[in-house]
């Protein structure tokens, strides 16, 4: 499990397909120092094992389903990945119950610069609307952020300096494909109304 807040970047080496999985190496600069081989770190979100690590660098493995589902499969060679390590019992939790788990992408449709920070206006899946809420939390690219306002087709999120320096957002253009994961209290509301037959959803 993780927090959403960002602890570096790391630099894709190489990208390499290994049958219908993909094969990452990664550099941040001594970011794995306390890693070890089948340790998680979440990548852009997405929680990926180690499969060889040094200090700086470290190789994980793609399968083919996590690749269609999230924006690895636009990643390529240079891109900056936002990296946090697992947390533990003794964590600050500076952000929200982040799993690693993402549900979908979601599309940049306007940045809007502010005298401090920028508002990014991203268009949602219409099946991740429902658990969504204006000032609730929202995980982008692995970031923990508060949605700002919620639109017709998506939301607004509105991102500090702070944020922008310590993550790859500063890349982030519209047409960017972003990794969604919703807050999954609201999964786990759904699915115990859903079970208690109290209600109903395609």
């Amino acid at each position: 499990m993780f927090t959403g807040i960002i602890q570096a970047t790391g630099k894709i080496l190489a990208l390499d397909w290994r049958g219908d999985a993909l094969t990452m190496r990664l550099l941040s600069t001594a970011f794995f120092k306390d890693s070890k081989v089948g340790d998680s770190v979440a990548n852009d979100g997405v929680c990926l094992t180690i499969e060889s690590c040094t200090d700086d660098e470290a190789t994980f493995c793609l399968i083919h389903q996590t690749v269609q589902n999230t924006s690895f499969s636009q990643a390529k060679a240079d891109d900056l990945i936002n990296l946090e390590l697992p947390c533990t019992p003794q964590s600050l939790m500076g952000g929200h119950f982040v799993m690693g788990h993402v549900d979908s992408t979601a599309k940049v449709v306007s940045l809007f610069k502010r005298e401090t920070g920028v508002e990014v206006e991203l268009e949602i899946p219409n099946d991740l609307r429902r658990y969504i809420i204006r000032r609730g939390s929202v995980t982008l690219n692995g970031i923990s952020l508060t949605v700002a306002e919620k639109t017709e087709a998506g939301i607004v999120v509105a991102i500090i300096p702070e944020t922008i320096l310590k993550t790859n957002l500063a890349h982030w253009q519209i047409g960017t494909l972003i990794n969604v994961e919703v807050d999954m209290i609201g999964k786990y509301v759904e699915n115990y109304l859903k079970e208690a037959k109290l209600v109903e959803y395609d």
